[in-house]
């Protein structure tokens, strides 16, 4: 719902190569009650003007000289981003009225000014304009919560086997290697149990912080839920990289907390795959980086494993187990 409060604070533009005319018009808007009001005689400007500001609506005259204000509706097309020109052309002239909307303008006044009309057509396009952006933001809140962990922001696990599923194109295609790091934090019920769930949320979202700012910008963070983590590194030049990047995000968590006053810590222990060594889907790779991950925790925590080499469809071949001491 749009209230009457919105519409009169939205974003308008006017824009006319006639100073009379701004005036008039501006006048007319803020004698009406509208707060926010830009004005350019100069039609060049309209572009950045309206991707620095996203102007609700665009006042536009459609006859100025240089550039008309059906040039000036192609160059904003080329920076509106959800491809909805809030443009109320102007005119005075009754053949400019269809080619107008048929080049993205939603609706015309005419000249000379009628204010009961400029203010109807305004009112109501303000009106449209702002419900159209309320179901897109909405559109995209209900995008991210389906792929999005709703505590920490980070991938959830749909998103994680999208992009999973575009790594293991790229390294298939490219002959090349990517990686999977299973992390699960260390002790993280006692955290809930000592400090409570509050501060065990907090917490979460730290290690999130940590855990993205550990990898490179191409690679992905997921939480699977809980206390695990997933790390699908993008491409990698083999193990070492792998481990490397492993004992990155151990050291990142290892950190000390700062939580409402008290400090806290936690350890992580982390299982690492790699494409094609130990699987070459997604699924494969996780139950085997899950399976490396387990043998880290047994061997005493806040240390990483890497995976049993597989036939490509989980089944081991024998290959000892590689592995790193640990980091406590």
């Amino acid at each position: 719902m749009v209230s009457s409060a919105d519409i009169f604070n939205a974003g308008i533009l006017i824009v006319d190569d006639l100073e009379a005319n701004v005036l008039l018009l501006e006048q007319m808007l803020r004698k009406a009650g509208y707060t926010r009001i830009t004005s350019t005689r100069d039609p060049y400007a309209v572009t950045a003007l309206h991707r620095d500001n996203h102007f609700d609506l665009i006042l536009l005259d459609l006859r100025m000289p240089g550039m008309d204000g059906f040039k000036v509706m192609e160059a904003l097309k080329e920076v509106e981003p959800d491809n909805y020109l809030p443009v109320l052309a102007v005119t005075a002239e009754q053949a400019h009225k269809l080619r107008a909307l048929q080049s993205g303008a939603k609706d015309f006044v005419s000249k000379p000014f009628d204010l009961a009309e400029v203010l109807m057509r305004v009112h109501n396009m303000l009106e449209v304009r702002l419900l159209h952006k309320g179901a897109l933001d909405y559109a995209r809140t209900l995008e991210s919560l389906a792929l999005n962990d709703p505590l920490t922001g980070l991938a959830n696990r749909r998103l994680l086997a999208d992009r999973m599923s575009m790594a293991l194109v790229h390294a298939h295609r490219n002959k090349s290697a990517m990686a999977v790091v299973y992390l699960d934090l260390d002790g993280f019920k006692q955290i809930n149990d000592t400090f409570g769930h509050g501060t065990g949320d907090i917490l979460l979202k730290m290690v999130a912080e940590r855990l993205v700012r550990a990898v490179r910008e191409e690679d992905t963070v997921a939480r699977l839920g809980g206390d695990e983590f997933i790390i699908a590194l993008w491409h990698v030049s083999g193990v070492d990289y792998a481990a490397s990047a492993a004992v990155r995000a151990i050291e990142a968590v290892l950190l000390p907390y700062e939580i409402e006053g008290t400090t806290v810590n936690i350890s992580t222990s982390a299982g690492v795959s790699i494409y094609p060594d130990h699987g070459e889907d997604a699924d494969t790779l996780m139950k085997s980086a899950d399976a490396a991950l387990y043998e880290a925790k047994a061997a005493g925590k806040n240390t990483y494993r890497i995976a049993e080499r597989t036939d490509g469809r989980g089944r081991n071949e024998g290959v000892s187990r590689k592995s790193a001491t640990s980091l406590l």
